[in-house]
């Protein structure tokens, strides 16, 4: 039984199909912006750490976060939901 449970765990995806869209977006939105993921922690006054693993899908943001990281890029968040499909 737990060896079927492993199975399946192992062979599913942890993120949706959306969310893996909205995470190549997020990690584009900062390289077009030009910013190192230390230059972003920096201005987000957190660890490097943070934003890494925002953008890894180890975190999740809420939409306060994200329009904090949108801000520091220069995009609203319509646009960015744009750019990411989510429209």
């Amino acid at each position: 039984m737990a060896s079927l449970w492993v199975e399946k765990f192992m062979t599913k995806s942890r993120h949706s199909k959306k969310y893996r869209q909205f995470l190549i977006a997020f990690r584009q939105a900062r390289k077009d912006a030009g910013l190192t993921q230390e230059q972003v922690a920096k201005r987000l006054n957190v660890y490097a750490t943070f934003v890494c693993k925002c953008e890894s899908g180890e975190r999740r943001l809420d939409i306060v976060e994200l329009a904090e990281f949108c801000r520091i890029y220069g995009l609203s968040l319509s646009e960015f939901a744009r750019r990411a499909g989510l429209e």
